[in-house]
């Protein structure tokens, strides 16, 4: 067990006899100090001239082992059980406290397409094979897709200032309705030069009818667009897309298809304009599905020619992070910084296996 701190008057008789001459192993004897003591206490006062206590951190880590996570989604009361488990009850402000220093916050986890084997090898491939084109020729191309909207759909988290007990007064509340109050689907397209048109599909979706999304409104964005007849269309490859008889209209046409591979979100720059049109949207607050569909087509036409044409610039990069990251989902906004954390908690990732191991020491 530690012994307590010799006290001021206690140092300072040591400082004093040491400076008369006095040895080690006499101060020892006369002042009851064990010898290592005293020599610690006159070494301090010769490298730093005081023998004054110095301020501390606070109480160390206790330093031990908890456990090994195949993964980050572990919650706090685990970790603290896992301390209680092996003998060592450590707070929950104390492992909150140790993340944190590590760099390591919870946040929500986002939400990305489940992705098999065969699409990450197909991602791959379309970052690859693309990934040396001009500038120019992206700006040739015309991105489409389509998307669900939901009336009351919007998930994103909002937050208010407001005193304890008031949480449920409905200035502090977001309504909701069940299954999101009904929804439309929209079919759209954009280029480097801005948004094309956009459609609402009324009904199921099928080849046919995806014929005529094209027949009305794909010529004549392109030609809003000033893209030339030898544009490039992108599409995934859905099967209502890729239909023989799609493809022969096409070729009738002579417009040159691009197809992205299926569960490939990472692949075109459209869903960032999906996800601010939503939220444009639902700032609206519209009321029903007519004020919906009008809301949506407004919102879609304010889309900034400048937004559009940064999308399109930086594709070679998101084709590289799609290439770094294997076919897997990539995230250029927050890039991953591999960095040194705190000796407490150590962050490892192994491609090889394919997961990440979180090692928490407290």
């Amino acid at each position: 067990m530690r012994s307590k701190e010799l006290s001021v008057k206690l140092r300072d008789k040591i400082v004093s006899r040491h400076r008369s001459g006095e040895g080690y192993q006499n101060m020892s004897a006369a002042l009851k100090v064990p010898k290592n003591t005293v020599a610690s206490g006159i070494l301090k006062w010769k490298k730093f001239g005081t023998i004054k206590t110095f301020p501390r951190s606070g109480r160390p880590h206790y330093i031990r082992p908890l456990q090994i996570y195949q993964d980050l989604a572990v919650p706090l009361d685990e970790l603290q059980r896992s301390t209680a488990e092996v003998g060592d009850s450590v707070h929950r402000t104390t492992i909150s406290r140790i993340l944190h220093k590590s760099g390591l916050y919870g946040r929500v986890a986002r939400r990305k397409p489940f992705l098999k084997d065969i699409h990450k090898k197909c991602c791959l491939k379309f970052a690859t094979s693309y990934l040396g084109d001009t500038p120019n020729m992206w700006k040739k191309v015309l991105l489409s897709d389509e998307t669900k909207i939901e009336l009351f759909g919007n998930n994103a988290k909002r937050y208010v200032w407001r005193k304890s007990n008031t949480a449920h007064h409905p200035e502090h509340t977001i309504p909701t309705v069940k299954h999101g109050g009904g929804s439309i689907m929209v079919w759209a397209c954009f280029s480097s030069a801005g948004t094309g048109k956009m459609v609402k599909i009324d009904g199921k979706m099928d080849g046919a009818k995806y014929r005529t999304i094209l027949e009305e409104n794909l010529m004549e964005s392109a030609k809003d667009l000033r893209l030339g007849r030898r544009f490039v269309f992108q599409q995934d490859n859905d099967p209502k897309h890729k239909a023989k008889s799609t493809m022969e209209w096409f070729k009738n046409k002579h417009i040159q298809v691009l197809e992205c591979p299926s569960q490939s979100p990472d692949l075109n720059p459209i869903e960032n304009l999906w996800k601010e049109l939503k939220t444009a949207v639902h700032k609206c607050s519209p009321s029903n599905l007519t004020e919906l569909e009008l809301f949506c087509k407004e919102e879609w036409e304010k889309m900034s020619v400048s937004r559009c044409a940064k999308l399109i610039e930086t594709y070679p990069k998101q084709l590289t992070a799609v290439i770094a990251a294997k076919g897997g989902t990539t995230n250029l906004k927050y890039p991953i910084n591999v960095a040194p954390l705190h000796d407490c908690v150590q962050l490892v990732v192994d491609s090889s296996q394919k997961n990440t191991v979180l090692y928490l020491y407290v």
